[in-house]
């Protein structure tokens, strides 16, 4: 999901997230809230071991190491109850998650079925209440992971199975929606962000399903709940890259008696590296040695932190395996991408590609110059982007090589080699050697 398909986060399509936008109005979300790989499982498993996909293993759609902590083993050892709901297998190796209750996609309606997240999420709640526990829930719809409602993938992949899907709250048409910028205004696109919608309306009927069940249990008033998607929208230019559009996240944050209701935090970047030490921290139970990320608690609590001005994001493989490293650092204003696959004759192929909207693209090409040259762009890119996202949130204009911008380019530079080094990152000797080129 998109950071901006939230209408608290200024959706440009009106009602399409009622349920989130009631939770940000008793809770506080953040502008600059980023998850760290705009990728499913390095992105979840960045988020529950605290750790850069390079030091935790999880590059791609693989298990982490063995001897990797994790944020579920720390808590199971502090006596929380453990639960998940949907994409079980995008944290791997199981054990080192020690799930006491789990349901997948099979139990869940192709994990699109918001009553029966709700049922389960009344089981474990009751559990919880009943054994006198702490807990910790995951609840991961699926939806608005393709395939999208109604759309031929939708049919392809689920079959006869799609009539027992329930249908979203409300549905949105072609013509009700805003084509987001980084795509072209063109008819299957527009089709196919259509569709997409109404997966994010599932969604958040999903996430009200879950909701009311704490209400229910009597638990809401001790529990905090966080909300935010694993990476932007499967289109391309947004998943599985490291613009603006692919990490920024929809992370509202609402605990009881200490965050200030409706508010928009606008000072303070979060990112997924810190999830982990968060959680630990507001728990109270003894932080992970060796995590990447730090706790954000005190900013929750309204105190503010001036190192929190940026973040670091990464992307090592698609899901087919393929590696295409970039490195990127956001700031409030500007966005550097580091392409080390880039080379003018490797071609960048993921997920967003296999629906109606590239196709439109490719096919709308061979007409119009300037969707040609975001095809060849989105295709080949160039090793080094630098973008003004206060200005170009779309980041539709690469000023890597505009002469007024050289000084900020060698300033990003400098940061990120110095971030590699810090971190470890395998990627270091060959963005040196391309820097120096």
């Amino acid at each position: 999901m998109n950071w901006d398909a939230v209408g608290a986060f200024g959706a440009a399509v009106p009602d399409v997230t009622p349920n989130l936008d009631h939770l940000a109005a008793q809770g506080v979300r953040f502008k600059h809230a980023h998850v760290t790989a705009a990728v499913c499982q390095p992105s979840r498993e960045v988020l529950m071991t605290g750790r850069y996909p390079h030091r935790n293993g999880g590059m791609g759609f693989e298990p982490i190491w063995d001897h990797v902590e994790t944020l579920q083993e720390r808590l199971h050892q502090a006596g929380f109850l453990n639960g998940i709901l949907g994409k079980v297998s995008h944290l791997a190796p199981e054990h080192r998650f020690r799930w006491d209750e789990h349901q997948d996609i099979g139990d869940l309606g192709f994990g699109r079925d918001p009553q029966k997240y709700a049922d389960y999420a009344s089981r474990f709640f009751n559990r919880a209440r009943e054994e006198s526990r702490s807990f910790f829930l995951m609840a991961n719809a699926h939806d608005p992971h393709r395939p999208f409602v109604g759309s031929e993938q939708e049919t392809a992949r689920f079959g006869d199975g799609v009539s027992s899907i329930p249908p979203p709250s409300a549905t949105f048409r072609p013509e009700d929606i805003v084509v987001p910028g980084f795509l072209p205004d063109i008819p299957d696109v527009r089709l196919e962000v259509a569709q997409y919608y109404n997966s994010c309306r599932r969604c958040d009927d999903t996430v009200g399903a879950v909701l009311a069940e704490l209400d229910a249990s009597g638990l809401a008033d001790e529990t905090i709940v966080m909300f935010l998607s694993d990476n932007g929208m499967a289109f391309p230019f947004s998943k599985t890259n490291c613009y603006l559009n692919s990490t920024r996240t929809p992370w509202i944050v609402k605990w009881p008696g200490v965050t200030e209701a409706g508010k928009l935090d606008e000072d303070h970047f979060i990112s997924g590296i810190d999830f982990t030490p968060t959680i630990l921290d507001i728990a109270q139970v003894a932080p992970i040695e060796g995590v990447d990320g730090r706790s954000f608690a005190d900013v929750l609590c309204g105190d503010k932190d001036a190192g929190r001005d940026r973040v670091f994001t990464v992307f090592h493989k698609t899901s087919a395996g393929t590696e295409y490293p970039m490195r990127g650092i956001q700031t409030a204003q500007y966005g550097y991408v580091y392409n080390a696959w880039s080379d003018g004759k490797t071609e960048f192929k993921n997920e967003s590609q296999s629906g109606l909207t590239f196709k439109a693209m490719d096919a709308a090409a061979k007409e119009d110059e300037e969707i040609a040259r975001r095809v060849y762009d989105f295709r080949y890119r160039t090793p080094e982007e630098l973008y003004d996202f206060q200005n170009d949130p779309d980041a539709l204009h690469n000023l890597i090589d505009e002469p007024e911008q050289q000084d900020r380019k060698e300033t990003f530079r400098k940061d990120l080699l110095e971030w590699m080094r810090e971190v470890e990152d395998p990627a270091t000797d060959d963005f040196l050697g391309s820097i120096k080129r």
